[in-house]
């Protein structure tokens, strides 16, 4: 009985012990020190990062995303080859490196991949284009299906992101100032909007987060330092809510970068480039309207990219500028957030978990 006790005590702490940790993929700009993509373990007790190795070598990997099975990584390289590069996850979490695809632009900045996992997009800020590409079941690239080019003869696009939300995908162009909206008919995507909202001025929309219910969306604007948010109607959409993502007496320049809504939704965070801060929002789950709560330090300079971690409790930033990963808390009943620690990484640009 004593040694059946102590075998199945001893299987509990390894339960533990394997249950608090959890892969974080770093994606970085390869100028300086950083040689591609790495991996750290993140302790989801105590938000600890630790023992980081380098996943794989690869040019540039700006921007990466998993497929829904966490088989697969697919990542956007701005190198001398624009291109999207797709990786296997191997048992030890370092990556394989699978296929390549061009970007059919130049500087792809964005990757994202269906719920099906069977369909990815990227989106390139120098061409201005958005382009669709199929995934076989081993995780290789096919090429690109459609490019979808939104430059005019008097418009430069800045296609900066793009998402699928069931039959929809849309694309936020920068430099358009626009929230295309395609729809997906017999495989293949066709233009539902141009715009889904009118935005005045030159905001610049960047990134966007879309409600669960796909309901709402939320649009992060880089040049008007603001979050657009906008609500779903009988026949398209409306703006419900425009919020300044600054501190009242901030008065320096800033590019917001991220956008994120937390798991139960009552909470939203933005990136400021400038401020160098998290704004956090609290969010109306009926109304969907937004109210900022509180500004935090990123403990870094230029924070191009966070996310929340999978348990909900912790946000991690990527700092770029500074070459670091701060750690903070989340407040699960006021959204707040309280700085724990951050590491040294070279040149930070994406964090996926």
């Amino acid at each position: 009985m004593k040694i059946r006790f102590c075998l199945s005590l001893l299987a509990l702490t390894l339960f533990n012990c394997t249950a608090q940790k959890n892969s974080l993929y770093v994606g970085t700009y390869t100028k300086g020190e950083s040689e591609g993509i790495y991996k750290l373990d993140f302790n989801t007790k105590t938000g600890v990062l630790s023992n980081k190795i380098l996943a794989i070598k690869t040019e540039n990997p700006s921007f990466i995303a998993f497929s829904p099975n966490k088989k697969y990584i697919y990542a956007v390289g701005e190198g001398e080859t624009s291109a999207i590069t797709a990786f296997k996850v191997n048992n030890n979490k370092t990556l394989t490196y699978i296929n390549k695809e061009s970007s059919n632009g130049k500087g792809p900045c964005h990757v994202a991949v269906n719920n099906a996992g069977n369909k990815a997009v990227v989106s390139t800020y120098g061409g201005g284009t958005a382009s669709v590409y199929s995934i076989n079941t081993d995780g290789s690239l096919k090429k690109a299906s459609q490019t979808f080019n939104h430059n005019t003869d008097n418009k430069k696009a800045r296609a900066h992101s793009a998402q699928f939300y069931k039959d929809d995908l849309f694309v936020s162009d920068l430099g358009r100032n626009a929230l295309y909206q395609y729809k997906l008919n017999d495989d293949n995507y066709t233009l539902k909007s141009e715009s889904i909202i009118k935005m005045d001025g030159n905001p610049g929309p960047r990134h966007f987060a879309i409600s669960k219910d796909g309901e709402f969306i939320y649009i992060i604007n880089e040049y008007g330092a603001s979050i657009t948010s906008v609500k779903k109607t009988n026949d398209g959409f409306k703006q419900i809510d425009h919020d300044s993502t600054l501190r009242a007496d901030y008065t320096g320049k800033n590019s917001c970068a991220d956008i994120h809504l937390s798991p139960d939704e009552r909470f939203l965070y933005g990136s400021n480039r400038g401020e160098n801060s998290i704004a956090v929002f609290k969010r109306d789950t009926e109304t969907g309207t937004i109210e900022k709560i509180q500004n935090i330090s990123v403990n870094g300079d230029w924070p191009r990219n966070f996310t929340l971690d999978p348990t909900g409790k912790f946000v991690l930033v990527a700092n770029q500028k500074s070459e670091n990963i701060s750690v903070y808390s989340i407040n699960k009943n006021t959204g707040k957030l309280m700085f724990l620690h951050d590491i040294k990484v070279p040149s930070p640009v994406c964090l996926l978990f």
